[in-house]
Order: structure tokens, then C-alpha cells, then sequence
């Protein structure tokens, strides 16, 4: 018996009185959030969030939602809420993501149409609004890293050097996010994330942004577009493209660690299926500076890992 969801169809039919609906699965979400498309007779549809109080907090959700269209970004309008449930009626993007979407004949346009999208929510950056990617923040992220990947998934021990050298690339990660000038950072603008539709791309999952570094949410071909939009990317290239590698280096570790964590702690075990292509990611970055070579060394000596 689904408690849960009986208590959101009561809710669901206060919210649209008089109007039948049939509820069905939208989407699966690495937390403790479920999404359902309420389909109704008249045609129109909607999206209801579940967000268990006791492990989610809905307001981040509320809140950036507002912020996100604010800065003309299309993010789902919240139609109705009930933060003490943990309940949400939204407007439904579409059940077509650009991971699905995406190929060789549309690639161009929707990825100009994402940049576009992330330029706006990063001109539209205020402070006071959201809390700080700040140093102790990337460092939880990166201790995700050796605690659940290599600690709980490769059941390996670091040694007294390993361990020297970890904390090294660290340190010199969170240094170089610090460094760069702080934006509104959505922290997945990835393709699963972003849904086709109009005005495109449907913005979702944004719950956790931050006020952080320029980087990170940014493809490689967002140079030009910030440029003529006059954010403060560093004017020698290889200096922002370095920041861009480190940025997606910590990130990389950080979602290795929370892989690890989905499958021992959550039994959510088909994360880890995707492992060996950010290994790889993280590895091939490392490799490619002279700093980090402690931890490329790390990496490589990893036990049973694929190269």
C-alpha cells in the first residue's frame, strides 16, 4: 500500500476540483523525490511532486523555481503547494529530455539554445538569494569521493602517501573554484535534465543551485556566448579552460562518490553502471596537469578498475 500516493491523489483533487485524472510515473530521480504526470480528461496535464518531508524540503524547489523564471529560463510554474506534505502541482515540461533528443542533425541549435538559457540565469545572479558553493561544500562533495567509491565500492585502503596525495588535489580544486567569479549555479544543466520544448530547453532538477563558480555549469562552446554577454570570464582562455577542467574534476569525483553511495546505501544500483566513463573522465583530466599528478597516479593504480 502506497501511503504516499494516496495522500497526494486527495490532495491532487482539491487542487483541480471537479476535474478527472489519472496519475502515472513522469520520471526517476537519484533522491528521495518522485514525479507523476496527472493526465486529465480535458487534455491538459500537469506534474506532481512528492517530496517526503522528512528526507526533502520543497522550498529550494519553490524558490529557484521563481528564480529561474524570473531570469527568463523556462522552469516549471508551481501551480500549487503544500510544503508541510511535501506536495507540489506543476506545469508539465514534456516527457522529451535532450538526452533522448539530441543528434547530429539538432545538436547546433539546442545546445545554442541551452547556452542562451544559462547565460540569462547567470546574468540574473543577486546576492543573499542562494547559499554559497563555498570551500566546505566542495569538500563534502570530493570526500564522497574516498569514502563511498573507494572506501565502500573498491573496498580499498589508502595508503599514509595516497591519502597526501589526495588531499593535495583537494586542495588545489577548491582553490580554483574559489578563485573564479561566483554565478547562480544550477549544479546538473546536463542533458537529462533539460527538456525539449517551448520556449527551449525546459530547465528541471534544480533544487540544490548555489551562488558558486562561473565553470561549472559551462560547456566548453559557452566562451563566445559569455563573452558577448560581458561575464567575467578570464580573458586568457587557458586559464578559464583549466578552471572549466578542475571545476569538472571535482564534480567528477564528487559523482563518483555519490554512485557508490546510491547503490550501498539506497539500493538504487543501476548508477553504477555509469562509473568507468566519469573514472575515465577524471582520470584523462588529471592526467593532463602536472599538479595533479598524485592524484592521476591514484587513479590509474585504482584495483580492478577499467582503463
Amino acid at each position: 500500500m502506497d501511503v504516499r500516493l494516496d495522500a497526494l491523489e486527495r490532495w491532487l483533487a482539491a487542487q483541480l476540483p471537479g476535474s478527472a485524472f489519472a496519475l502515472a510515473p513522469a520520471s526517476e530521480d537519484a533522491s528521495f523525490r518522485r514525479y507523476f504526470r496527472a493526465a486529465l480528461a480535458d487534455g491538459r496535464s500537469f506534474i506532481a511532486m512528492d517530496a517526503p518531508p522528512d528526507k526533502e524540503d520543497c522550498r529550494p524547489f519553490v524558490h529557484v523555481a521563481r528564480l529561474l523564471r524570473e531570469a527568463g529560463v523556462h522552469a516549471p510554474e508551481v501551480h500549487a503547494q503544500d510544503p508541510a506534505q511535501g506536495f507540489l502541482l506543476l506545469s508539465d515540461l514534456g516527457s522529451t529530455t535532450y538526452l533522448a533528443a539530441l543528434d547530429e542533425r539538432n545538436a547546433d541549435a539546442l545546445l545554442r539554445d541551452a547556452i542562451a538559457a544559462l547565460v540569462r540565469w547567470q546574468l540574473a545572479t543577486r546576492a543573499g538569494e542562494l547559499p554559497p558553493y563555498d570551500e566546505a561544500l566542495l569538500r563534502r562533495e570530493m570526500a564522497l569521493f574516498p569514502e563511498w567509491y573507494l572506501g565502500r565500492h573498491l573496498g580499498l585502503s589508502l595508503s599514509a602517501p595516497q591519502k597526501a596525495a589526495l588531499e593535495g588535489a583537494f586542495d588545489r580544486l577548491a582553490a580554483s573554484a574559489l578563485a573564479q567569479p561566483a554565478v547562480y549555479v544550477h549544479r546538473d544543466y546536463m542533458p537529462r535534465n533539460l527538456m525539449l520544448c517551448q520556449p527551449n530547453p525546459g530547465v528541471l532538477d534544480f533544487q540544490d543551485a548555489v551562488i558558486g563558480p562561473i565553470s561549472y555549469d559551462i560547456a566548453s562552446l559557452l566562451r563566445d556566448a559569455a563573452k558577448r554577454a560581458h561575464l567575467p570570464v578570464d580573458a586568457d582562455f587557458a586559464e578559464f579552460y583549466r578552471g572549466f577542467e578542475w571545476m569538472g574534476l571535482q564534480r567528477h569525483l564528487k559523482v563518483l562518490g555519490i554512485f557508490a553511495r546510491l547503490t550501498y546505501r539506497d539500493g538504487k544500483a543501476r548508477y553504477l553502471a555509469d562509473t568507468p566513463r566519469f573514472l575515465g573522465y577524471a582520470r584523462a583530466a588529471a592526467g593532463r596537469y602536472p599538479a595533479l599528478a598524485p592524484l592521476a597516479q591514484l587513479l590509474d593504480d585504482l584495483p580492478g578498475e577499467p582503463r
